[in-house]
C-alpha cells in the first residue's frame, strides 16, 4: 500500500517537537498525546469502577455469602470474606465517583476532545498547550488522591460511605457518623477539589480554542456537531464546576476548621447530641451540589450526542437532518440544564410552588432532547446504512437514550418522583441515559477514531461480538430495575431479602430471582468488555494498517492523511459544511470540508 494512502500513527506536527521521552510522551504539551493520556486514564478508571460494581452485584445477588477470594483481595475491608453493609456503601460511593468524574466526564471531553477538536477545526494545537498538560496532571492527581482512600480509610470499608452525592450532615460529622466518614471524606473532597480546578482549566482551553483557533472558512455553521458539543460542554463545565468547588471547600472546612456550615443544630447521632451550638443547613449542600450535578449529566452526555450525530450521518451517507436545529438544541440543553436542579430535591421538603416550577422546566428540556432524537431518526431514514461497529454503537446510543430519557418524565414530576426517588427506578434511569448511553458513545468513538489514533484498524468481527453482548447485557441488567423500583426496592441497601436467613424486606422476597438475574446480566456485560480490551490490544499490535480515510468521512481530522504531504504540511481552508454526503454531481458520495467548490476545481484542472 503506498505511504500516501495510509494513516501515520500520531502524525508529526509542524511545530517543533520536544526531545526526550519524558518531555515528549509524559509531560507533553501535544494535544494528541494528552488526549491519549486522558483516554487511558478513563480506560483504567472504568475497569476499577466495573470491578467495584461486580462486588456490589455479588452482594446483592447472594447476601451474606462468604467468598474466599475477598479475604485475599480485601483483607482489611472483608476479613471474613463477606461484604458488610458498610463495605457495600463504600463500594457504592467509590464506584459512583470514579465512573462519573473520571470516566464519563474525562473520556469524552478530555480524551476525544483533545485528540480531535483541533484537527476538526483546522488548528494545529490547543490554545494553551501548557495549561492543557497541567489540566491532565491535575486530573491524574485527583484520581490518585481518591484511590488512596482504598488504603487509608477506616477498617471494613474502602472509602467514605456517604455516596457520590456526599450528603451532609453525616458526611460533615467525621468518623463518628460511620467508618470512612473521617479521612475517607477528606480525601474524597480533596480529590473533587483538584478535579474541579483541572476541569476549569480544561474548559477555558476548549472554549478559547474553538473561538480563536479555527481555520479560514470554518464558520460556526461549518463546525462538526462534535465541536459544538465539546464547546457547549466546556461552557457547562466553566459555569458548574466553580459551584462544586466552593461547596467542597465549605464541607472541607466543616471537617478541618470546625465550622458548621452544613451541620444543623440539635443533630443526634446514635443517641448522642453532636451539635448543640451549630446552625448550618444540609439543604444548602444539596442546592450547591445539584446546581453542579444536573449540568454534569449534560456535560457527560453532550459529547456523546455530538458524536452520535456525526457517526449517523457518516454511516448513513446523508447530511445531518436539521443541522441548525441540532446546533440550537445543543445550546438549549446546555442552558436549560442549569435551571432544573431542583427536581433532584423534591423529597427534601421543597415548596410545592417551587416543585411545580422545576417540574415544568424539566418538561421543557425534553423539547431539545426530542429534537435531537427525531433528527437522528431523520438522518438515518432512507440512508445507505453501513452497519460498522461505530454505527452499531451509535444506534445503541439512540436506543439507550430513548429508553432512559422517557422514564425521566416520571421522575421530573414531584408527585411521581417522591415515591420512586429512593428506589431502583432511579438507578435504572440514570444508568441507562447517563452511564451506559455515554459509554456506548465512548465505544463508538474509540472504534471510529482508532485508525486515526494508532494507524491501525480494529477487528470488525470482534467489535460486533462486543456490541451484541454489551447491548443485550445492559438491557438485561437495567430494564428489570424499573420493575424492582416500582415494586418498592430501595437503592443503597446492601441487600433486600436474604433467602438463607429470612432477613430483610419480606415484601421483596419474590424479587430474589430477578435480583440474581440482574447480577448474572451484569457479569456477562462486564466479561464482554474483555473482548473489547483484547480487540484493542491486538489491533494496536497486529491490526491491519488503516487506509487514509477508512470510513470515507468528510471532516478535517481525516483530511491530512488523505494527502501525500500529510497533515503537518497543510494549512486547511474550509469550503464546505461538515456533512456533505451524496452531493449531486460529486465524483464520490462524500466531499471533504477542505475540497474547493467543483466549479473552481474544474477551472484548475483546465
Amino acid at each position: 500500500m503506498p505511504m500516501a494512502d495510509v494513516i501515520p500513527p500520531i502524525p508529526e506536527d509542524a511545530l517543533a517537537r520536544p526531545k526526550g521521552f519524558m518531555r515528549r510522551y509524559v509531560f507533553s504539551t501535544d494535544h494528541r498525546v494528552i488526549g491519549i493520556q486522558y483516554w487511558l486514564l478513563a480506560l483504567v478508571s472504568v475497569f476499577i469502577g466495573m470491578a467495584l460494581s461486580a462486588l456490589m452485584r455479588l452482594q446483592l445477588g447472594w447476601p451474606g455469602v462468604r467468598f474466599s477470594f475477598l479475604k485475599v483481595l480485601l483483607p482489611n475491608a472483608a476479613p471474613g470474606g463477606n461484604i458488610s453493609p458498610d463495605l457495600y456503601l463504600s463500594l457504592v460511593t467509590m464506584h459512583g465517583t470514579i465512573m462519573i468524574f473520571f470516566v464519563l466526564t474525562t473520556a469524552p471531553q478530555g480524551g476525544f476532545g483533545n485528540l480531535f477538536l483541533p484537527a476538526q477545526i483546522g488548528a494545529r494545537r490547543m490554545a494553551f498547550p501548557v495549561l492543557n498538560m497541567l489540566s491532565f496532571w491535575l486530573t491524574l492527581a485527583a484520581l490518585l488522591v481518591l484511590l488512596s482512600a482504598f488504603f487509608v480509610s477506616a477498617p471494613n470499608v474502602i472509602g467514605p460511605i456517604a455516596g457520590w452525592t456526599m450528603y451532609p450532615p453525616l458526611s460533615a460529622l467525621g468518623e463518628i457518623s460511620g467508618p470512612g466518614q473521617g479521612t475517607g471524606v477528606v480525601l474524597w473532597l480533596l480529590s473533587i477539589l483538584i478535579f474541579c480546578i483541572a476541569s476549569l482549566l480544561g474548559s477555558i482551553n476548549f472554549i478559547t480554542t474553538v473561538l480563536k483557533m479555527r481555520a479560514p472558512g470554518m464558520t460556526p455553521l461549518r463546525l462538526p456537531l462534535t465541536c459544538w458539543s465539546w464547546f457547549t460542554a466546556a461552557g457547562v463545565a466553566l459555569l458548574s464546576f466553580p459551584v462544586l468547588l466552593a461547596a467542597a471547600i465549605l464541607l472541607l472546612s466543616d471537617h478541618l476548621a470546625g465550622t458548621h456550615i452544613f451541620i444543623p443544630a440539635g443533630e443526634y447521632v446514635s443517641g448522642q447530641l453532636m451539635t448543640a451550638d451549630a446552625g448550618g443547613s444540609p439543604i444548602l449542600w444539596q442546592h450547591l451540589f445539584w446546581f453542579f450535578g444536573h449540568p454534569e449529566v449534560y456535560l457527560a452526555i453532550l459529547p456523546g450526542m455530538g458524536l452520535t450525530s456525526h457517526l449517523l450521518a457518516t454511516f448513513a451517507r446523508k447530511p445531518v437532518f436539521g443541522y441548525r436545529a441540532m446546533v440550537a438544541a445543543t445550546a438549549a440543553i446546555g442552558l436549560l440544564g442549569f435551571l432544573i436542579w431542583g427536581h433532584h430535591m423534591f423529597a427534601s421538603g421543597m415548596s410545592p410552588y417551587a416543585a411545580t416550577a422545576f417540574s415544568l422546566l424539566t418538561l421543557v428540556i425534553g423539547v431539545p432532547s426530542a429534537v435531537k432524537t427525531f433528527n437522528w431518526l431523520g438522518t438515518i431514514w432512507r440512508g445507505q446504512l453501513r452497519f460498522t461497529t461505530p454505527m452499531l454503537f451509535s444506534l445503541g446510543f439512540v436506543s439507550l437514550f430513548v429508553s432512559g430519557g422517557l422514564t425521566g418524565l416520571f421522575l421530573g414530576q414531584a408527585a411521581l418522583d417522591i415515591p420512586l426517588h429512593d428506589t431502583y427506578f432511579v438507578v435504572a434511569h440514570f444508568h441507562l441515559i447517563m452511564g451506559v448511553a455515554a459509554v456506548f458513545a465512548l465505544f463508538a468513538g474509540t472504534y471510529y477514531w482508532f485508525p486515526r489514533m494508532f494507524g491501525r484498524m480494529m477487528s470488525e468481527r470482534l467489535g460486533r461480538i462486543h456490541f451484541v453482548l454489551t447491548f443485550v447485557g445492559v438491557y438485561a441488567a437495567f430494564m428489570p430495575m424499573y420493575l424492582m423500583g416500582v415494586s418498592g426496592a430501595p437503592r443503597r441497601y446492601a441487600f433486600h431479602y436474604n433467602p438463607a436467613t429470612g432477613e430483610g424486606l419480606q415484601y421483596l422476597a419474590g424479587m430474589v430471582p430477578l435480583t440474581r438475574f440482574v447480577s448474572f446480566a451484569a457479569f456477562v456485560t462486564i466479561a464482554a468488555q474483555f473482548v473489547f480490551v483484547f480487540n484493542l490490544l491486538w489491533s494496536w499490535w497486529r491490526g491491519p494498517q488503516a487506509p487514509a480515510n477508512p470510513w470515507e468521512a468528510t471532516t478535517l481530522e481525516w483530511a491530512g492523511a488523505a494527502t501525500a504531504e500529510g497533515e503537518a504540511a497543510r494549512s486547511p481552508v474550509v469550503h464546505r459544511g461538515p456533512y456533505e454526503f451524496s452531493v449531486p454531481g460529486a465524483p464520490r458520495d462524500f466531499v471533504m470540508q477542505d475540497e474547493p467548490p467543483f466549479s473552481k476545481r474544474r477551472q484548475g484542472e483546465q
